[in-house]
């Protein structure tokens, strides 16, 4: 899912955001209302998931949820602290 980019420019920038921050990104499958799903570095059940919508109501919203949930996520102050 290398080349494929979010049609709204600020989704993008928040998905971009994530992946700097260890997150990996993995595609909705093709029946899917979700344009992909980020999941942080946690590879357990308790590791945090964000589905990114293909097209949300307010993409401006959307995009400010998607870092607050990366930049809130538990398992990634943990690392910071190590």
């Amino acid at each position: 899912m290398a080349n494929k980019k979010h049609p709204s420019k600020d989704i993008q920038e928040a998905i971009e955001y994530a992946l700097q921050k260890d997150w990996r990104i993995v595609e909705a499958g093709r029946s899917s209302h979700a344009f992909c799903r980020l999941f942080c570095r946690e590879n357990s059940r308790e590791g945090c998931i964000i589905s990114v919508w293909s097209t949300p109501k307010n993409k401006e919203a959307h995009a400010r949820q998607i870092k607050r949930v990366v930049d809130n996520c538990p398992h990634h102050k943990v690392a910071v602290k190590d």
